[in-house]
């Protein structure tokens, strides 16, 4: 248990940065998964929509703490490279 006023005041820090950074990553992954579930139901059009909409949230999360710059370009490249197969299975 912290003492000193500073200590306590860490804490408080901490758990405010904590709900924010797990709001981040949780908005993330529902984000992703609106994205795998368009793919999956071969909605084309709304996947795209979707993927621009978790290129954004990468990109935020990834200029935070939550999430390393490059960790968040991996995997905007591994879902857009996702889209793009599907496209193209559709348009054969």
């Amino acid at each position: 248990m912290a003492h000193s006023l500073s200590a306590k005041k860490r804490v408080r820090q901490t758990e405010v940065r904590r709900a924010r950074n797990q709001a981040r990553r949780s908005a993330l992954k529902t984000q992703i998964r609106k994205f795998e579930d368009a793919l999956r139901n071969n909605d084309l059009g709304q996947a795209a929509v979707e993927l621009k909409t978790v290129h954004k949230r990468l990109d935020q999360t990834g200029n935070t703490s939550v999430m390393h710059r490059n960790a968040a370009a991996r995997k905007k490249s591994r879902l857009t490279k996702r889209y793009n197969r599907v496209a193209a299975a559709a348009a054969q």
